[in-house]
Parts: C-alpha cells; sequence; structure tokens
C-alpha cells in the first residue's frame, strides 16, 4: 500500500519514463492491463503539457513547425513537470532546454525567441497596474525628478539578442507567409510592455538599454541617465524618458512619491 506522497512520486516518476512495476501493483480492477492504463495517463499529460508550452511559445512553434515543437516539448516535459498548478507559469526553464536541444543546434537564435515569447507571456499575464505620467511629476522640480528611482511597470522587462528576433516574431505572424529575414542584420535591444489587452516589445538603443538596466537595478534617473552617456554620448535622457512616459513604462509613484536619493548609489 502506497502513501499517498509515494503514490504521487511513483506517478511523476512514471511520467518521466522510469521504472513503474511498483506502481502497476497499484492498480486495480478494469479489464485493460495496468502498464495501458498507466500509458494512457502518461501520453494524456504529455499531449496536455506540449500543448501548454505551444499556447505559451507560439513563435517557436512557428519557426520549427508543429511536429518539431511536439518532439522538442515532449522530451522538456520528460525532464520537467510543472510545479505550480497554473500552467500559464509552465515554461520557464523552455528557452534554456532549448539552447542545449541538440537537434535544434542549427538555429542558434531559437533560444531567445523563446525568451521572447515568455517575457510576452509574463507580461501579458501581469496586472495592467496604474503608470506614470508626465502629470504626476510636474509638481516636482528638475532636481527631484532626476533624485528618483522608479521602477518597470508590471510585467516590463528588456534584454539584449545577437539575433533580430523582432523581426523573426513579426515573420512569425499569421499572414506574414514568404516573408524573409537576413540572420545577419545584428542584435536588437527590446523592452516588454504590458497594454490594457495584450502585451507587446519595441526596440530600444543601446543607451536606452543602459539606461533602464539601470533603473531597474536601483539606480536613480540621474544615474541611469550617465549609464546611457557612457554608451553614447549624444544619448539625450530628456527624449528617452519622455518616450518612456509615453509607453507607461514605469510603475506609478507610490502614494505620491518614487523612491528617491540625494546622489547617485
Amino acid at each position: 500500500m502506497f502513501a499517498l506522497r509515494d503514490l504521487q512520486g511513483a506517478f511523476a516518476n512514471h511520467i518521466r519514463g522510469e521504472d513503474q512495476s511498483r506502481l502497476e501493483a497499484a492498480v486495480v480492477g478494469d479489464a485493460i492491463p495496468a502498464a495501458a492504463r498507466l500509458r494512457v495517463y502518461r501520453h494524456h499529460v504529455e499531449q496536455s503539457l506540449a500543448a501548454a508550452l505551444a499556447a505559451t511559445f507560439p513563435t517557436v512553434q512557428a519557426v520549427v513547425g508543429e511536429e518539431f515543437f511536439r518532439a522538442m516539448a515532449r522530451r522538456y516535459v520528460v525532464e520537467h513537470l510543472p510545479r505550480q498548478p497554473v500552467l500559464t507559469e509552465y515554461g520557464a526553464g523552455f528557452p534554456e532546454f532549448i539552447a542545449g536541444y541538440e537537434p535544434a543546434a542549427s538555429l542558434p537564435y531559437l533560444a531567445d525567441v523563446a525568451r521572447l515569447d515568455w517575457a510576452l507571456n509574463l507580461a501579458f499575464h501581469s496586472p495592467v497596474g496604474v503608470r506614470l505620467t508626465a502629470a504626476d511629476l510636474s509638481s516636482l522640480p528638475a532636481e527631484g525628478i532626476a533624485g528618483l528611482s522608479l521602477t518597470l511597470a508590471p510585467g516590463g522587462a528588456v534584454f539584449h539578442s545577437d539575433y533580430p528576433i523582432d523581426r523573426i516574431w513579426q515573420i512569425s505572424q499569421p499572414g506574414t507567409a514568404g516573408e524573409t529575414i537576413d540572420l545577419d542584420a545584428g542584435g536588437v535591444n527590446l523592452l516588454i510592455l504590458r497594454r490594457e489587452d495584450d502585451a507587446a516589445f519595441v526596440g530600444i538603443s543601446d543607451a536606452e538599454m543602459a539606461f533602464l538596466s539601470a533603473v531597474q537595478q536601483g539606480s536613480t534617473l540621474e544615474s541611469a541617465a550617465q549609464a546611457g552617456f557612457q554608451v553614447d554620448g549624444a544619448f539625450n535622457p530628456s527624449t528617452t524618458f519622455g518616450r518612456l512616459l509615453a509607453l507607461q513604462a514605469f510603475a506609478a509613484l507610490q502614494h505620491g512619491v518614487a523612491k528617491s536619493a540625494s546622489k547617485a548609489p
């Protein structure tokens, strides 16, 4: 007789393809052999989780095709069963898995495409939240704004890829069949945003990437601007900040104020 914890562990091991002989002994009744019944259960779990991954990583599937994706997803499922009951949270390790998946070695950009899909998934399922606007800052002097430490709005993220994954994403959308892309076109920096009814990304410059990365690390706007200047001497922090406010990239001030520092850390 299995204790509940042991029974659950035996089922998990069965899904991973490990020895199921002890589990078979716990299956009673029915004319269908225990091994066959367990295979049906395992197949259903693999199919369901692979379908969940396809929903979360649609661009990856569009790039490699359904058959290749299904095989890759099933391999991932066997090695990485869910730890949370919410399927939209399943797949955090899929990009890293793809990076080491030998059959996909000829597609070195695929892991970054998966990272973009995952970032969009996280953004889409994040709360919309209240965003910072120019009006919120209208009563602050310039030096007060420079000393603020802001945070990206829920779901916001930035990342760099050495490949043009923005274009890969675009030509993988429905209705774009036949379009081509130059994989040697260079890399991109992207800002991921949660919008009212969906998630999106916008391209940002190297200096803007440095600026936003510094903001994410808790730097004041003044220090973040310096990070941008170090990348590009022509960086215009006022223009960048105005653009980001228009994109509603920052979370609203808490109780009317953001974290503030008299000087850069």
